[in-house]
């Protein structure tokens, strides 16, 4: 997907058409998530921290991103995905491999997948995506990188080294800073110059991954697409500005995650039993507490009633209390089961049901507990 959070945010407010927007983390320690194209003029990227783009930028529109929209969009855009093919890696909310193989010879050929994978994202989101098409991952993902905004291109086995050839050796994937620095201090700085190097002189300085970048120069890749696993662990955490050491406003902060994982669990037909709290002390210290629930749920009071535990335990042991993240996952998944009639736990899912029916017809977070309330003044 093009600029996806920016994109969505532009989508959702016409006023902003036109205008660089950027997706941060507003507060002294946030960094840019995305970015609109009018914005990357000049010269803001995603991970970039924040204030760095406020001097690119000053004028752009900033916003929080808003994780439960995109997701809700994501959604869409996969499920377009599986009517093409059921072999899909996600990479993110809004990026996939697809191996569209054996998908021809009903749909057509690969160029006509692609269209009709484009097309129908852009008739449900009115989103743009851009296409990449090749022979394995590695010139497929070029391909869409290549021709990004709104790209729609093919690079065929064929062609590969004639289009991999000028690029820069950083594209490739693997490449990262620091064997991109060793190659420029052999004097390569291309992928083509990478792909026809000499493979000892390249050991010398890079050791065994050598034969495998070659490959990559070459536009060989042998990684098969693995479709998606059954979800291990659903969680959310929020790094907070300014160091909490409020009992009370911490509690909060879990109260929203538990709601947001729940539903998140809730819509894909998830029970969980596990609970886990991620408390990080500044600077850097990082801990955990997990516990077991007596059954699996989804329910977000019974996944808060069993993460407070574990935050007031913590918090009760340490001298000073002060929070940097605060984060919770559930995870321990079962299918979830029919609602049993005398069930003592049936009225906090049915309030669950109805919130959810709330915010899927008026918007995320037009309904929410007033625990979560007190956190909204961080936002």
């Amino acid at each position: 997907m093009d600029a996806f959070y920016a994109s969505v945010e532009q989508r959702d407010r016409p006023e902003l058409r036109g205008l660089p927007v950027v997706v941060a983390g507003l507060g002294p320690r946030g960094v840019v998530s995305t970015c609109s194209y009018e914005a990357r003029r000049f010269g803001i990227r995603s991970a970039m921290p924040t204030a760095q783009a406020r001097r690119l930028c000053p004028d752009a529109v900033y916003l929080w991103p808003d994780i439960a929209r995109y997701e809700e969009v994501s959604d869409q855009v996969f499920a377009v995905f599986h009517e093409a093919t059921p072999l899909v890696e996600g990479l993110s909310l809004d990026e996939a491999f697809l191996d569209v193989t054996a998908s021809q010879r009903l749909l057509g050929s690969v160029e006509a997948i692609g269209r009709r994978v484009k097309e129908a994202i852009r008739e449900r989101t009115q989103l743009n995506a851009s296409v990449g098409m090749g022979p394995n991952k590695l010139l497929a993902k070029l391909a869409s990188e290549m021709s990004k905004p709104d790209g729609f291109h093919r690079i065929t086995a064929e062609g590969a080294a004639a289009e991999l050839a000028p690029l820069p050796v950083g594209r490739l994937w693997t490449v990262g800073k620091v064997t991109e620095q060793a190659l420029h201090r052999l004097g390569i700085r291309t992928v083509g110059e990478l792909a026809a190097s000499d493979t000892a002189r390249l050991a010398s300085a890079l050791g065994r991954q050598v034969e495998a970048l070659q490959a990559l120069a070459r536009g060989e890749d042998d990684r098969c697409v693995e479709p998606e696993q059954a979800e291990q662990s659903i969680g959310a955490e929020h790094t907070f500005d300014v160091d909490v050491a409020d009992l009370a406003l911490a509690e909060g902060w879990l109260l929203r995650h538990c709601e947001r994982i729940s539903a998140r669990a809730r819509q894909r037909g998830l029970e969980g039993r596990t609970i886990t709290v991620k408390l990080r002390e500044p600077p850097f210290i990082t801990h955990t507490r997990q516990a077991q629930l007596r059954a699996p749920s989804a329910s977000a009071s019974e996944l808060y009633e069993l993460a407070r535990g574990l935050l007031n335990g913590w918090w009760r042991l340490q001298r000073r209390p002060r929070l940097r993240l605060l984060g919770v996952s559930l995870s321990g998944f079962a299918v979830e089961k029919q609602a049993d009639l005398f069930d003592v736990g049936q009225e906090r899912r049915a309030a669950d049901e109805v919130q959810d029916r709330i915010n899927s017809r008026f918007g995320s977070g037009s309904l929410i507990r007033a625990g979560v309330l007190k956190t909204q003044r961080q936002d």
